[in-house]
């Protein structure tokens, strides 16, 4: 008995661990940078020409996502399934920027924005998405009127619960896909993987359309949903409006947490 335990001191002591684990990993370099963390406050920003070029580059986007998001339901309204056009709503989102509430809140809780530039962005957002509804509207009134105005609610055979939930998880989807392919560790990794950060992001999206349209219409979007629901103006845009801020909002924060806690969490040194 005695000799098979040398056995085994003797082999963990021959073979060791060529990757580090534990408080070891904090001693080796890293063959990348993260950026430091943004400041909850940085008032200096907003006399910077960059913030609003960001805050104009993010209307223009939501706004260009818009027009196609809309067009896209109220198209697939007239087919055979409701998830015949989703590829169309994937492809909007390589227009790049944040273009959502959601991913900006959980790029915010992570700390990769100042609360200053979260709430400008998330403002021309929403002014960008009831630009592009209200165009949409303005263009197509009739069918945009017949065919619910793209607005987001939860469909008949699925309680409030069901689009929740949905919002939840495909929210999390979204944004926990936006922390990994903008991460800076994975991108030092596979640097010899040409990968754009706008196809696995819109990879997902399309993935969550497919799952979620049936149940809300697929938001995940708070200011997607309030652009169309304030277009559209109808009750019905408004009586589950509550769950496609809710849901997405809880979805980015929950992706936020892993991410921080648990993906890129720095191990504790014991004293």
């Amino acid at each position: 008995m005695e000799n098979k335990e040398e056995d085994v001191r003797l082999g963990a002591n021959k073979f060791p661990e060529r990757q580090p684990i534990g408080t070891a990993a904090q001693t080796q370099d890293k063959d990348y940078k993260d950026p430091p963390p943004a400041p909850l406050f940085e008032p200096g920003e907003i006399t910077s020409w960059s913030f609003y070029r960001a805050g104009i580059a993010e209307f223009i986007a939501t706004f260009l996502f818009l027009y196609i998001s809309i067009l896209t339901v109220m198209g697939v309204q007239n087919s055979p399934s409701k998830c015949a056009s989703v590829g169309i709503q994937g492809i909007a989102w390589a227009f790049g920027g944040h273009i959502n509430p959601a991913v900006t809140f959980g790029l915010f809780l992570a700390r990769k924005l100042s609360l200053t530039r979260a709430v400008f962005y998330m403002v021309m957002q929403c002014l960008g998405a009831i630009c592009g509804a209200g165009v949409v509207k303005g263009f197509h009134k009739t069918l945009y009127m017949t065919k619910g105005g793209g607005a987001n609610m939860v469909n008949h055979g699925y309680t409030k619960g069901d689009g929740l939930g949905a919002e939840i998880v495909g929210t999390f989807v979204l944004v926990y896909t936006v922390f990994s392919a903008t991460d800076a560790k994975r991108s030092a990794r596979d640097s010899h993987v040409p990968i754009l950060a706008p196809l696995p992001i819109g990879f997902a999206v399309f993935l969550v359309h497919l799952a979620t349209i049936p149940i809300t219409g697929t938001g995940i979007n708070p200011a997607r949903s309030l652009g169309a629901a304030i277009i559209y103006n109808k009750k019905a845009a408004w009586n589950d409006h509550w769950i496609f801020w809710v849901g997405p909002f809880i979805g980015a924060a929950l992706a936020a947490l892993y991410h921080v806690v648990v993906i890129r969490a720095i191990p504790f040194k014991n004293k």
